[in-house]
């Protein structure tokens, strides 16, 4: 007789893989200008997927920051002590230039390459936030030549160098932001931190900031209100000639999840900072900033779904139930085709928005005005789509999908936080409006990019009319935001599948999301698609 504790029909580690094999990840690539970059971009997959890269996942997350706000003689310290697998994961993440340091390289597609990592280095999320601040923080910092001259070669260079120093002496930097108050959230307007100017041309700033994320970076975008109105200034963690800077910690906030991230409360008492930009348009400043963190949003969001995709895909392949595997019975194969056509449809716009990105910062001016609405809309919906995603691909695991020791559950409790991050629902789909008033013609060039798909699938053209309809009235256009939202990224999303993905994936999207024969629930796909193609592209190499 077996023992009872013989271990049969469990699924093996997903280890030993490539993160980055995804095919819709390196025909993006290819398809955006960065095919030299796919032996770095593979080299850190293959890493994402060893053993020991996601042990320092699990344990980033499992013995989160702590905050120390004095020693122990009571001296005032503001230090926040980490384990050493976030340092290593921090380590990684800027040694292959997931930070800051596309701003240094001039090769077309740098900032696709730096996007196809980002997706790739799935193993923890929290850390990504201060990799993802640097990397935003440089294009809003060039409003200050002066402080870009200086700073800048550090926060691109791919060296970490961690402790609090003066950061003029150090190898390498990281950058954080302070922005939003307790009293305004994303109403940065409402802030109250006052800025008040020194004769040295610095500013000392006073206030409360409700979330300040990586307290412990070398550098901080900051908002404070001057005479002028809310103004943008750069404040570091230590002053030149080593003095701390009169940053307080108040208290980490306890989330739901990105645990690895010591997101903080905290207090300019007197604090210095140098102004970046003119003073009373510190909004204006941080407008670039913004679209590279939605950007980042829009990639870690596609990166979880195709994660927990992977993972349930693996899972099918190796369980049995009812006398068959699972990736065998009908009913699992259209569970996973239909997550398979999301996650390919994320990925299909983040790589198109990358290289608009790409395009845009070296000068592309309709490029530009592409990724300003297009980033936007496609921020609102595929980060709302991927906790609903992710809990479904979790769920393809059974209880085992709701246990801590599998990696889902930690990708679950991570998916709202980026649907919140720079500016929840609302916020994103109207100031997609916000755009098409101000600047007509980004709605010009959204539409100028939906019609190169036009013509190859009528389902496809049914949706775009129906999304021009949209724009015939506008006097509840507010009451519509969401709507138009919607309707937009499943336009934007369903022409880069039929422009570019496989024909069967392209006909599920358009049968399910744009012919609307589709139930409320993934695994509900119509009858008479090619689900054996769609599925192929799921399973992990």
């Amino acid at each position: 007789m077996p023992s009872t504790h013989e271990v049969v029909n469990q699924v093996p580690p997903l280890v030993g893989h490539n993160t980055a094999a995804d095919p819709a990840l390196r025909e993006g690539v290819e398809r955006e200008g960065a095919g030299w970059a796919l032996p770095g971009i593979d080299e850190l997959g293959r890493l994402a997927g060893t053993a020991e890269a996601q042990e320092w996942g699990r344990l980033a997350e499992r013995v989160p920051p702590r905050l120390h706000t004095h020693d122990r003689y009571g001296r005032r310290v503001d230090e926040v002590e980490y384990v050493p697998a976030y340092h290593q994961l921090m380590r990684t993440a800027v040694g292959h230039g997931l930070h800051g340091a596309p701003w240094a390289d001039d090769r077309p597609g740098a900032h696709v390459a730096r996007a196809a990592k980002f997706y790739s280095w799935q193993v923890d999320a929290g850390h990504g936030c201060p990799i993802s601040m640097t990397y935003a923080v440089v294009p809003a910092l060039r409003a200050n030549a002066e402080l870009a001259e200086k700073f800048e070669p550090l926060l691109t260079n791919r060296e970490y160098d961690f402790g609090l120093r003066d950061p003029e002496t150090k190898r390498g930097l990281i950058a954080g932001m302070s922005m939003t108050e307790k009293q305004g959230g994303s109403d940065v307007r409402a802030n109250t931190t006052t800025a008040t100017p020194r004769a040295d041309g610095t500013y000392v700033l006073r206030g409360h900031k409700w979330f300040t994320s990586a307290p412990m970076s070398d550098l901080f975008l900051t908002l404070a209100r001057t005479g002028a109105g809310v103004t943008c200034f750069l404040v570091p963690r230590v002053l030149p000639g080593g003095e701390r800077n009169a940053m307080r910690f108040m208290r980490l906030k306890d989330k739901l999840g990105n645990r690895s991230n010591a997101s903080s409360e905290i207090e300019y008492d007197a604090a210095v900072g140098w102004l970046v930009g003119e003073e009373g348009r510190g909004v204006r400043t941080i407008i670039e900033m913004v679209n590279m963190t939605r950007l980042d949003c829009v990639i870690g969001s596609a990166a979880g779904m195709r994660a927990t995709l992977t993972a349930a895909a693996h899972h099918a392949r190796h369980r049995s139930a009812f006398g068959d595997l699972l990736v065998d019975q009908p009913a699992m194969r259209n569970v996973l085709a239909d997550l398979q056509v999301e996650s390919e449809a994320a990925t299909a716009a983040m790589l198109r928005l990358a290289g608009a990105n790409d395009r845009a910062v070296r000068g592309d001016d309709a490029e530009a005005a592409l990724r300003r609405i297009a980033l936007a809309v496609t921020k609102y919906y595929v980060c709302k789509r991927a906790p609903f995603m992710v809990n479904e691909a979790l769920e393809c695991l059974g209880g085992n999908g709701y246990v801590e020791d599998f990696d889902i559950a930690r990708i679950y409790r991570e998916m709202p936080l980026l649907s919140i991050w720079e500016g929840s629902g609302n916020v994103a789909a109207l100031d997609a409006l916000r755009a098409m008033a101000k600047e007509p013609h980004t709605l010009d060039a959204f539409f100028a990019e939906a019609e190169r798909a036009a013509g190859v699938d009528a389902r496809y053209d049914d949706a775009l009319d129906r999304l021009r309809k949209e724009f015939t009235g506008f006097d509840d256009i507010q009451l519509r935001a969401r709507r138009i939202a919607e309707r937009m990224a499943l336009v934007f999303q369903g022409g880069q599948l039929l422009r570019h993905a496989p024909a069967a994936a392209a006909d599920a999207f358009c049968a399910s999301r744009l012919g609307r024969d589709w139930g409320g629930a993934f695994g509900t796909l119509p009858t008479g698609l090619d689900l054996a193609a769609i599925i192929d592209r799921a399973l992990p190499a």
